[in-house]
């Protein structure tokens, strides 16, 4: 996947002028804003719980490497493999070492955001293995070879008719007559299409919401199956997860998942809700001769003890984009990687360096939403502060921005003179500000005017209005 995380400004100006793009980002309030909030206020004791899964997250982060291993042997126990992978590269390489070892051709793949992140299905084509990614919004951007703009609705841009245009396309052996024109039926032909692939994949991969060290099981939430079917069917289920998908015991899962669902997608839980442990047993009826998980690290561990260890309590439900006014306005893809929104504005420099990634923490009102809606109260706007700290202190922003604070700076440190042109500027720039009182234009500042009202200056300073309250309290005259 090319990151263009650096290119997230013209990303940004592109998106703002799709027209598409914009009418489809409009849905997002209405399928996920009003649902979750209907969601939590029936839920009275919601927040009790938000405490509660924080809590479980925090404790299991410090004891990351006790719960790994435990849950290593635990899977060791059951029949399964553990594969430990520090960087993507070695997860892709045992990926192809299971393929080969069942010389497979076909795979199926349940959703995972973990195989986006090592760019597994490119690795895979081009070492002549089809992977087939089978929910359906994955399989709809695979068609068009995209990547997914929402860490939950992958192709959450797209609009129905694109999507018909696209299995038109792709679906040549149907006839061309059919009735395509209402959601159902795309729904219909998506289904019959992939139904045949789960029988043809001989192996299943999937990703893991939830690893537990207590049974050694790995717990995924889908509301199309797809999931069940990628990993029952093929001989062989390779699960792929990150090392902070651990949680203590299953009675910790089911607590976390209360607030998983209701903040993702505003249902009570998700439809299927699924635990896989070990390979199929001698009296099962179904499942995979092999079972295999795959750890991957990729620049985890060197977020544990840092001011960004908070990141890895991260669940993936999405409700942080869900109410990012940033995301609403240019979709997912402008980040330029595969995590979006706030959690990817802390997570992706994290994982690709505040080098590569450095617009994306500033991309941020910081108006607080992300976190005051977030299931593990993850303090993201103080994370995307941290991050602009490391980028001021590596000398990466612009010259011009950076030279402008320094020259705020040095006035700020000198409150005498600070007042002295704040007093001198108020009524030059309320004179500027004309009949209309706001500005088309200010030097060094066209890029906010251009596309916000920039009110001129009324009345006194703040410090004025501060000094006049202060004497108001005393009850001295001003």
């Amino acid at each position: 996947m090319l990151i263009t995380s650096p290119a997230f400004k013209q990303n940004a100006h592109e998106a703002l002028a799709d027209a598409q793009l914009q009418k489809a980002m409009g849905h997002v309030r209405s399928g996920f804003i009003d649902k979750r909030s209907h969601a939590v206020e029936a839920l009275p004791e919601f927040d009790a719980l938000r405490d509660s899964a924080r809590a479980i997250k925090d404790h299991t982060l410090a004891n990351l490497d006790l719960y790994l291993t435990a849950y290593e042997e635990k899977v060791l126990a059951a029949g399964g493999k553990v594969h430990w992978a520090e960087t993507a590269a070695e997860a892709r390489g045992i990926v192809l070492d299971i393929c080969r070892m069942h010389d497979a051709k076909t795979v199926a793949k349940g959703k995972s955001m973990i195989t986006e992140e090592i760019e597994l299905n490119d690795f895979l084509e081009a070492s002549g293995i089809r992977p087939v990614e089978t929910d359906l919004g994955e399989y709809i951007i695979q068609l068009r070879g995209e990547h997914p703009s929402h860490i939950i609705a992958p192709a959450v841009h797209l609009n129905k008719e694109q999507v018909e245009a696209d299995f038109r396309r792709v679906h040549t052996d149907l006839p061309p007559e059919r009735d395509l024109s209402d959601p159902a039926s795309l729904l219909g032909e998506a289904r019959r299409v992939l139904r045949q692939k789960y029988f043809e994949a001989d192996i299943g991969i999937t990703g893991a919401n939830f690893l537990v060290a207590e049974t050694g099981s790995s717990i995924i939430v889908t509301n199309e199956g797809n999931g069940d079917l990628s990993q029952i069917l093929p001989r062989v289920h390779v699960v792929i997860a990150s090392i902070e998908k651990v949680v203590p015991t299953l009675e910790d899962a089911a607590q976390i998942l209360r607030v998983l669902a209701r903040s993702a997608t505003g249902q009570e839980m998700s439809v299927y809700t699924t635990v896989s442990t070990g390979p199929r047993r001698p009296n099962d009826p179904d499942g995979p001769d092999e079972y295999h998980v795959i750890l991957l690290d990729n620049g985890r561990s060197s977020m544990l003890g840092t001011e960004f260890q908070e990141m890895l309590r991260c669940i993936r439900c999405g409700a942080c984009m869900n109410h990012c006014p940033v995301y609403h306005a240019v979709g997912g893809h402008a980040y330029g990687w595969v995590y979006p929104g706030p959690m990817g504005a802390v997570l992706t420099p994290s994982l690709i360096g505040v080098d590569k990634a450095g617009h994306l923490p500033n991309a941020s009102t910081f108006c607080g939403r992300c976190e005051s809606v977030c299931p593990m109260k993850i303090p993201l706007p103080k994370m995307m502060r941290h991050w602009r700290e490391r980028e001021w202190e590596r000398g990466l922003n612009p010259t011009a921005a950076r030279t402008g604070l320094k020259f705020w700076a040095w006035f700020a440190r000198r409150p005498a003179l600070y007042h002295l042109a704040t007093w001198l500027a108020f009524p030059l720039l309320a004179v500027a500000g004309g009949r209309k009182r706001r500005f088309g234009f200010l030097p060094l500042a066209g890029g906010w005017v251009r596309h916000r009202d920039m009110p001129a200056p009324q009345g006194r300073t703040f410090m004025q209005q501060w000094r006049d309250r202060d004497a108001l309290k005393q009850g001295s005259p001003l």
